[in-house]
C-alpha cells in the first residue's frame, strides 16, 4: 500500500509540473497573440489610410486614372 501510495503522488508531482508548464506556455502564446493583433490592427490601420491617399492623390491626376501612357 505504501508503494501505491508513493507511486501516486509520483503522478500526482508529475501532473502537477505539466500544468504549470503548461500554464506558462499558454500566457505566452496569449502575449504573442496579443502583440500579433496590435501588430494586425496597426497595419490593417496604414493600410486604410495609404488607400485613402492613393484616392486622394488619383482624383488630383489630370485625365482617366487608368489611361495607357502615350508610348504603347
Amino acid at each position: 500500500m505504501t508503494n501505491e501510495i508513493k507511486t501516486l503522488s509520483e503522478r500526482i508531482d508529475t501532473l502537477e509540473m505539466r500544468i504549470a508548464y503548461q500554464d506558462d506556455t499558454i500566457e505566452t502564446l496569449n502575449e504573442t497573440i496579443t502583440a500579433q493583433w496590435k501588430q494586425i490592427d496597426a497595419l490593417t490601420r496604414k493600410i486604410a489610410e495609404l488607400g485613402e491617399r492613393l484616392q486622394q492623390a488619383e482624383a488630383h491626376v489630370p485625365g482617366p486614372a487608368n489611361e495607357r501612357p502615350p508610348h504603347y
